[in-house]
């Protein structure tokens, strides 16, 4: 199996430093190795990657087409903005999940659209920093359903 590619938007590199109140005190590399060890005990490999840039993420997910077994991505701001990502994730044939730390539901109405839900194949919203874990244990299982 291809490693699962797991991308992060705009501002997660300031994660625990930025509004700790709403995203947590776990720093991006706290999550990125959560995710590593628990990719080890499901045997996958995995690639981690964050960009405050759009264009970097559109390329990013180019390079996934041939690369990744799956996406779970957290797009961050651009969620609500970048049909970019959008076209870029639906040229992706694999298993998408969605992941935001936060419940934008319960946020300014503006988070309540997402144009990546378009496409993904589950959302988990409203977890913390679990809600990576909670995606990459779906999309294993996506991906072993065949």
């Amino acid at each position: 199996m291809k490693p699962i590619h797991i991308l992060n938007g705009p501002n997660l590199n300031l994660l625990g430093k930025r509004q700790p109140e709403v995203y947590g005190h776990e720093t991006l590399t706290d999550v990125e190795a959560r995710c590593a060890a628990l990719a080890a005990d499901l045997g996958v490999a995995l690639h981690f990657a964050q960009s405050n840039h759009e264009g970097a993420i559109v390329e990013m997910i180019h390079a996934a087409r041939d690369a990744a077994s799956a996406i779970v991505i957290n797009p961050a701001a651009y969620t609500h903005t970048s049909v970019a990502i959008l076209d870029a994730l639906n040229a992706f044939d694999g298993p998408v999940i969605e992941v935001h730390i936060s419940n934008v539901h319960k946020r300014e109405s503006f988070r309540h659209h997402s144009y990546v839900s378009l496409r993904a194949d589950g959302v988990i919203a409203g977890c913390g920093t679990e809600g990576y874990l909670l995606a990459l244990r779906r999309v294993v299982s996506l991906l072993r359903a065949g």
